[in-house]
């Protein structure tokens, strides 16, 4: 039994450490021929970090963020998804979205921004979670559908309502659990 979680918590490390290696933000997308090139203009990054709670020798707690491949992760680990961006163009970007898959050892738990949305089925369609549902199928075959959850969700987006001036850059962030 302990051979097991040694090698289950190597996997989820390893696990770990890919999804934060290979967790580039899907290009931006735009809706015209010259949105879609100031679009262009627009640079993504995207990094993970392991937030863990550290209690100080008085007692006192506080959260600190460290990257994935400086501490073993484990099921239960918070994580956070950073996403900055930053127009590099000479023109606004507007109609700009930016679109980050969840890597599959995480369970999606928030998005910091209230305009953000999910897809709970691989990005065909999006919204917010308790306004999703998912397909399902019954024990005897029939179709059937139960609201999304957490656990469901497949990918994070924003959708800019406004354009992205020349030169300016901000951040967008989601979180996760490790499952």
């Amino acid at each position: 039994m302990t051979q097991s979680f040694k090698n289950n918590r190597i996997l989820i490390a390893l696990s770990a450490a890919a999804f934060a290696a290979a967790i580039p933000a899907i290009p931006a997308m735009a809706s015209s021929p010259a949105a879609m090139m100031a679009a262009n203009s627009v640079q993504l990054t995207s990094e993970a970090f392991i937030e863990r709670t550290e209690v100080a020798a008085d007692g006192s707690e506080k959260t600190v963020t460290k990257r994935p491949q400086d501490v073993i992760v484990i099921p239960g680990d918070r994580v956070l998804f950073k996403l900055t961006y930053s127009n590099k163009g000479n023109e606004a970007a507007s109609d700009f979205r930016a679109v980050n898959p969840m890597p599959a050892p995480v369970r999606f738990v928030s998005a910091a921004e209230d305009w953000a949305e999910v897809s709970v089925d691989g990005g065909k369609s999006w919204g917010k979670l308790e306004a999703l549902t998912v397909a399902a199928t019954n024990a005897d075959g029939s179709a059937a559908s139960h609201a999304a959850t957490p656990e469901d969700v497949t990918h994070v987006r924003w959708v800019f309502a406004a354009p992205i001036a020349p030169g300016a850059s901000g951040a967008l962030s989601y979180r996760g659990v490790i499952k």
